[in-house]
């Protein structure tokens, strides 16, 4: 974070992904594998519920309208893709790598990343619940009109991230690290824990007045009257 002449602070922008996807070849099924390669493939509502794709790497894909329900796919490495309209409880992404990858307009719930890696990643729209991204790296990812329902960032480390018109709700930020994060244009801010590490953020006064109450608790003082 820099501050300008004026002195008024100004984080980096975050860096969105460039994506340009060659033709694509309709995946035709038959199930993921673990440590699978899939390479330039279009899985256009594949029901991919329950399966084992621990491993796996996706280069140059676009999943669309996918379900994704209970879906093992820890370690996963996810570049130069697109994920539009996917759908599904319990996924599991744990220690995943997303570089260069748009989500869009998703429905999830219970999304497991922790341990993971996002770089030059958009979530834009949709609606996920309880995101896990505990000890996570995110760096340069922009959550746009979207709505995050208790997302656990605690002990993650967050570097040129922006919230823009997101709606978040009880937002656990414990023992997180955070770095030109810009929370100004979230539409709504809710922070359940963690809200002493704020420092490396930016938020607006109208977020400070709301946050105010959280933040004398932390400190200890009283206000009266």
């Amino acid at each position: 974070m820099v501050r300008g002449a004026a002195g008024e602070a100004k984080v980096r922008a975050a860096r969105r992904p460039e994506l340009r996807l060659p033709p694509l070849r309709r995946y035709e099924g038959g199930g993921l594998e673990p440590d699978g390669d899939y390479d330039g493939l279009e899985f256009d509502g594949a029901d991919l519920t329950g399966q084992d794709g621990g491993g796996a790497r996706f280069m140059d894909c676009a999943l669309r309208g996918c379900a994704l329900d209970e879906a093992r796919l820890s370690r996963a490495r996810v570049l130069d893709s697109v994920l539009g309209g996917v759908r599904g409880v319990g996924t599991d992404l744990a220690r995943a790598t997303l570089r260069d990858v748009e989500l869009t307009d998703a429905r999830l719930g219970g999304t497991q990343l922790h341990g993971a890696s996002l770089e030059r990643v958009v979530v834009r729209g949709g609606k996920i619940d309880y995101l896990n991204l505990r000890a996570a790296v995110l760096k340069d990812v922009v959550f746009e009109g979207c709505v995050l329902v208790e997302p656990d960032f605690g002990g993650a480390r967050l570097e040129r991230v922006e919230f823009v018109d997101c709606t978040l709700k009880g937002v656990d930020l414990s023992g997180a690290v955070l770095k030109d994060v810009d929370l100004r244009r979230a539409s709504s801010l809710e922070i359940a824990r963690g809200v002493d590490r704020l420092s490396g953020a930016v938020i607006s006064t109208g977020q400070l007045l709301d946050l105010a109450p959280f933040l004398a608790a932390e400190l200890g003082i009283a206000v009266e009257g």
